[in-house]
């Protein structure tokens, strides 16, 4: 069994949703929690702040907690959290590029402001942090990038109605392929992980459907279940795209147990095949 106490993870946009549950879920076995969040103060529509994520990590049983005010747009500020981080701790061992933007706009209706913004969180932010954290990925015996992305697939039905959005999600899920390959051998693992189904996230109960959209859904510790046993494997182990419930399956966890209304039909996410 892999030894988490004193590891050091670095999670973008962790103050709520599946971030802060992979910030928990580490602190559980006293790792060291180093994250980026831009909401400083409570939001009328969004749960939480970094400030209450920080005091969840620090309860859920971290070594510590480093909570840096940031919005991963602004490039100087993600490099200087990142090496905040680094020089506090001496290494990172995972970087978890979570932070992102959700708009499913056909190209009519799509302002460039939003565009920018899905682009510079979910792409240049990701790409960019990866960059920062090199130098102390390398200090670590067990590095890890991982990207919450969805396998890149051509299919038309996956662009329709927001081509702008897949533009950038599929990025992601590019820049895995492609950093596997960059740092194979400096022995940094960059692997994928999406959900197979909705989560019970600010962006469903918002933007996605509200909540008879929720109750179709899993908790997001599935997402935190599923990243921590790939942070788990060996470095080698690289330029995968994992699932979340095939990751659940294959531990031997109970599935049943994530949905957030047991018995409910749920809702496939967008990037995966229904099974029928």
């Amino acid at each position: 069994m892999i030894n988490n106490t004193n590891k050091t993870i670095f999670i973008t946009g962790a103050s709520r949703g599946v971030g802060l549950e992979i910030a928990k879920r580490f602190a559980k076995e006293g790792a060291n929690i180093a994250f980026v969040a831009k909401t400083v103060n409570p939001h009328p529509k969004l749960p939480g702040t970094i400030w209450t994520a920080r005091d969840e990590i620090l309860q859920a049983g971290a070594n510590d907690v480093l909570a840096i005010p940031c919005d991963t747009r602004d490039l100087a500020a993600l490099k200087n959290a990142i090496n905040q981080a680094g020089e506090k701790y001496g290494k990172i061992d995972a970087l978890i590029n979570n932070a992102s933007s959700i708009h499913l706009l056909k190209i009519a209706e799509l302002p460039e402001k939003r565009y920018d913004l899905m682009q510079e969180i979910i792409v240049r932010a990701s790409l960019f942090a990866s960059q920062y954290a090199l130098p102390f990925l390398q200090k670590s015996s067990q590095a890890h990038i991982l990207n919450l992305a969805p396998k890149p697939e051509l299919k038309p039905k996956w662009f329709k109605n927001h081509t702008a959005y897949t533009l950038c999600k599929f990025s992601s899920g590019m820049m895995v392929m492609g950093l596997a390959e960059e740092l194979r051998d400096k022995n940094i693992a960059v692997n994928a992980l999406w959900p197979a189904t909705l989560l019970d996230t600010a962006a469903v109960q918002n933007l996605l459907g509200g909540q008879s959209a929720i109750e179709k859904s899993r908790k997001p510790t599935i997402m935190a279940d599923a990243a921590y046993y790939i942070l788990n494997q060996d470095s080698s182990n690289t330029g995968n795209y994992y699932l979340d419930e095939d990751i659940i399956v294959k531990a031997g966890l109970n599935l049943d147990s994530y949905s957030v209304v047991p018995g409910s039909e749920l809702i496939t996410d967008l990037y995966v095949e229904k099974n029928i």
